[in-house]
This record gives C-alpha cells, structure tokens and sequence, in this order.
C-alpha cells in the first residue's frame, strides 16, 4: 500500500478509537478499508453498522467514493432509503451504497477520515 493510504488507515483509526478497523491491501497500492461498529443514526432501525470503502492508490488526489454500509439497513419509519443510497454489494458483501462525490476535491484538506465523518453526518441527517 502507498505510503499515503497507509496514512489514511492511520487517521481513520485514530479517529474512530472505539472501532476495528479492517484493511485488506490491494495489488495496486490502495485498501478496502471496514470500520465497525459505527452508530448509523436515528433514523435507522440498526443501532450499529460497518461502514466500508475503498481508498485507491491515487489517494489523496483520488476522492474515496463511493462509501458502503450493512445490506439491511432499513429506517425506523418505514420509508425507502431515498436518493443516493441504493443495494448493492461491495467487497462480497450485502451493502447498501451511498452515493456522496466530493465535487471540488482538495487532496490537502479532504482526507478519507473527513470524508468519512462527512458521510456519517449525512447518513445521520436522513
């Protein structure tokens, strides 16, 4: 893995100090990176999910896009889960993907933890 995703990892579990972070590193120089337990929010059924991604080998002047959380994530009040989420599978798992690009990426100030604490903030606000 380059040094710069190796960073990345770094960040994100200091960030997330109660969470396990999984990295499985890629040929290329990126990882799939899983973050477990995180609270999704109120308005999901699940008190708790993994959150995965992929940070590739251009990282930082590559956004880490899109983000994946657990298959059956499912909201208190019934309703679909709503624009920019949609079911998938990611890494061989049951996911549902968010759909959140980082349109003036700036590889200085967006780091794969603010970018995953942006994520978590809008999954939350849903």
């Amino acid at each position: 893995m380059t040094p710069e995703v190796g960073q990345a990892i770094e960040e994100i579990r200091a960030g997330f100090p109660q969470a396990e972070v999984q990295v499985t590193e890629e040929a290329d120089g990126g990882a799939v990176v899983f973050v477990s337990p995180v609270d999704p929010g109120p308005p999901y059924t699940q008190g708790e999910t993994w959150i995965g991604f992929r940070i590739t080998f251009q990282y930082p002047y590559a956004d880490v896009y899109p983000h994946f959380v657990r298959g059956d994530l499912a909201r208190t009040d019934g309703a679909v889960l709503g624009e920019g989420m949609s079911v998938t599978t990611f890494a061989e798992r049951s996911a549902v993907q968010i759909s959140r690009a980082s349109r003036r990426l700036n590889p200085v100030t967006d780091t794969a933890l603010i970018k995953l604490q942006k994520v978590l903030t809008w999954l939350r606000s849903r």
